[in-house]
């Protein structure tokens, strides 16, 4: 697995997410409880990971939808 986004806001993750599993890629998020450690104040940021087969054509959603990637 790849990752194809990084970012502290849960709104783009589930964006994104809906983006490329529109477009027939699996996807997969990190990082989601790391609320417990944090607190809940959304420190650390979450990660979307993608096949590695299907990191170009994510990285290609991704970029036409205008979703920054933080990487």
């Amino acid at each position: 697995m790849k990752e194809v986004l990084r970012t502290t806001d849960p709104t783009i993750i589930a964006w994104a997410s809906a983006l490329l599993q529109g477009e027939g890629i699996a996807t997969f998020e990190m990082d989601v409880h790391m609320s417990i450690l944090e607190g809940s104040i959304g420190l650390f940021p979450r990660r979307l990971m993608v096949r590695e087969v299907d990191l170009f054509m994510a990285r290609s959603v991704l970029s036409d939808n205008e979703i920054p990637t933080g990487l």
